[in-house]
């Protein structure tokens, strides 16, 4: 609320003061630039003594729509629709002279079940990214080829020493009609010095007329955080966390008793 207070002499009184006069910019030039959307309200004191002049002006409604409208719009943001959870990407690079490799793990998938419970359908996995370079230090994603570790593929590189070697290899088209047009092969044998290991990838895809060979060393250090990384999000790949997370004592009492079978009383029972 903007107030303004002016000392006239002498004494105005509602038949000395002409209204039609503020309109005047020569007679008062800070009236007239006043927008005219703005609300105006005047009080005399028509006294011996000089009179004091008040001017009350009031904001357009301008700022009150503004400060609705940021309102709504923060009512609305994507973290409070329909109350999802936010959903996170993560994944390690390593980058080197001749190529580069990315790792991000892939969530189980799961599915309903008539009793309202959920069962895994498909285990999680990582999925490899090797990419060749380009140039220094820019590589071509569009020639990328993947990897997709299952969990077993994955124990076998945590437990893998720095003199020891493994061989992985994958047909996305076993069983089917396809089998044996795509082969990929991935290697993981340590340096010659035994600072590391190569991660060397060969794909041979007969449908789109490629074979293509990428290789990246890994140095001891990156493949030490390779191994922390998936002992941590290896039972989570198993789906272990969902039936961790939705066990409560009371839960595990209950699902004792209606199933002899479960835990183990069983096999003290027999």
């Amino acid at each position: 609320m903007l107030q303004l207070q002016l000392l006239s002499s002498p004494p105005l009184t509602p038949q000395t003061l002409n209204l039609n006069s503020i309109s005047n910019p020569k007679l008062f030039p800070s009236f007239s630039s006043l927008n005219s959307s703005q609300t105006r309200s005047f009080k005399f004191n028509p006294l011996s003594k000089p009179s004091k002049f008040s001017l009350k002006c009031r904001q357009s409604e301008y700022f009150d729509q503004k400060q609705r409208f940021n309102d709504s719009s923060s009512s609305t943001s994507p973290s409070s629709l329909a109350g999802l959870p936010a959903r996170f990407y993560v994944g390690h690079s390593i980058y080197k002279g001749k190529a580069a490799l990315t790792v991000e793990p892939r969530a189980p998938e799961f599915v309903p079940l008539d009793s309202g419970a959920f069962k895994i359908s498909r285990e999680g996995f990582v999925l490899l990214q090797f990419a060749p370079a380009a140039g220094v230090r820019q590589y071509d994603w569009s020639r990328k080829q993947v990897f997709s570790l299952s969990v077993t593929e994955i124990g076998t590189l945590i437990s893998l020493g720095m003199r020891e070697s493994c061989e992985f290899f994958h047909d996305p088209f076993k069983g089917k009609s396809d089998e044996g047009k795509v082969r990929k092969v991935l290697k993981v044998e340590p340096l010659p010095d035994g600072s590391g290991h190569f991660f060397n990838l060969g794909v041979q895809n007969k449908l789109l007329n490629v074979d293509e060979n990428v290789y990246i060393p890994i140095t001891r250090g990156e493949f030490t955080v390779l191994k922390s990384a998936f002992s941590f999000i290896l039972p989570y790949l198993l789906g272990w966390h969902a039936f961790a997370n939705s066990t409560k004592p009371d839960d595990t009492s209950r699902a004792n008793n209606a199933n002899p079978r479960y835990g183990g009383d069983y096999e003290w029972s027999r």
